[in-house]
Order: structure tokens, then C-alpha cells, then sequence
């Protein structure tokens, strides 16, 4: 009981301390995030910039993380990026993870499509990073502004499918990506609403991603983003 009470105290202590976000800065951060998704097209996929947008876009965010947490402590634990509740979220998701990887190699081996080379174990370290902050912009912002803005109420089931819908069009325009992603964000915006986790989420992301990449979509990032970088 007194644990109890201690544990209410305190996060009714964080809660307090917590600066009320209004529903303008909530506004522009939805409308960064679909800036980046712009970006993505422009700089991606019609310049080839992959590389230069991929670092440019970590870098810009996480200048934004620090000018936020500079202001509010507790933006962060807020946000999703906390290691309270990593194992909980980890099993909730392990399940979900487990079905996809034994689906990505069926899909791969009707297709004739698995191409596992060494090139996945850099992209396995490394997309991670990258799959955080997309996951951080397309549920953390996206999803959970849209849950939290104070004179617009949006029912949960609402809010996740438009997360999905576009983090799935942002991945325009390989099929494969598209139904894959909208299928992810469906599965992640439902768990992040219940609990949130950013590292388990950007985890997750990364190394389906990676497999995904080389089990369905036949394509190779690494060769496609650091082989031609270093030509």
C-alpha cells in the first residue's frame, strides 16, 4: 500500500512539473513531420540524396529533442523514450515480431526473393537509429499529438489507421514497403498508445525492416546507401 502511494505521488509530482503542450506547437510538429515526409520524396527518391537526407534528418531532429528537453525534463519519458517499461513492451511485441519474420521468409521463398548476404549485419547495427526516428516522427508526433490535442478528440482507432496511412504512402512507391508499413503502424500505434516505448518500437523497425528488405522486397540498402556513397 505504501508503495503504492508513493509510486501515485510521484507521478503525480512529474505530472505537475510537465509544461503543458498547446495544441499550436502540436500543430507544427505534425506539420514538420510531414515536411520530412516530403523531404523523403524529393531527396530520396528523385534527387538519390539518401545518405545526406538520412544523416540530416537524424541530426535536425535530435537538435529538436535537446531544444525540448532543455525546456521540459520530462518531454522525453513523454515522448517514449524511457527504459521503465522496455521489457513489457518488448514482449508485447516479440509475438508480433516472431509471425512477421516466418512470413517474410515464405513470401521470400514463393518469390524466389531471399538474398541474406553480410550486407544485412551493418544494416541490422545501423537501421535501428533510423528506424527510432521514424518511429519517434510517425507514432510519437503523429500519433500521439493527434491523441493529446485538447480541442479536437480523435478516437483511438481513427488516429492509428491515419498513422498508418501515412507512414505507408511515405514509403510510395514499392508496393511491398507500402502494405508492409501500413500493416507495422496499424500493430505499433495500437501498442504505443498503451504503453509507450520509442526504443523498442525504432528496435523492431530496424531489424524487420532490414529483413524485410532482403527477404521480400529484393533489394539491397546497404549497397544501395553506403556502397554508392563510398564510390
Amino acid at each position: 500500500m505504501k508503495k503504492s502511494v508513493t509510486k501515485y505521488l510521484t507521478e503525480f509530482s512529474n505530472l505537475k512539473l510537465t509544461r503543458p503542450i498547446s495544441d499550436k506547437i502540436r500543430i507544427l510538429e505534425i506539420c514538420a513531420v510531414a515536411l520530412t515526409g516530403i523531404g523523403k520524396f524529393v531527396f530520396m527518391d528523385y534527387l538519390s540524396w539518401r545518405l545526406p537526407f538520412v544523416v540530416v534528418a537524424i541530426l535536425a531532429w535530435f537538435a529538436y529533442v535537446i531544444y525540448r528537453y532543455k525546456k521540459d525534463k520530462h518531454v522525453l519519458k513523454d515522448w517514449g523514450f524511457r527504459w521503465d517499461n522496455f521489457k513489457s513492451v518488448l514482449k508485447q511485441m516479440l509475438p508480433f515480431a516472431i509471425i512477421s519474420i516466418v512470413l517474410f521468409f515464405i513470401v521470400g521463398y514463393m518469390q524466389g526473393t531471399i538474398n541474406m548476404t553480410w550486407h544485412i549485419i551493418p544494416l541490422l547495427i545501423t537501421y535501428p537509429i533510423w528506424g527510432s526516428i521514424q518511429q519517434f516522427l510517425t507514432i510519437g508526433l503523429l500519433a500521439g499529438n493527434l491523441r493529446d490535442f485538447k480541442k479536437i478528440k480523435l478516437s483511438k482507432t481513427l488516429i492509428i489507421f491515419m498513422t498508418a496511412v501515412f507512414f505507408s504512402l511515405v514509403h510510395y512507391p514499392s508496393t511491398w514497403l507500402m502494405a508492409g508499413t501500413f500493416i507495422l503502424a496499424l500493430f505499433y500505434g495500437y501498442v504505443y498508445l498503451k504503453a509507450k516505448n520509442i526504443y523498442v518500437l525504432g528496435l523492431f523497425h530496424g531489424w524487420l525492416g532490414a529483413l524485410f528488405y532482403y527477404t521480400v522486397v529484393n533489394q539491397d540498402p546497404f549497397a544501395d546507401v553506403f556502397l554508392k556513397a563510398l564510390n
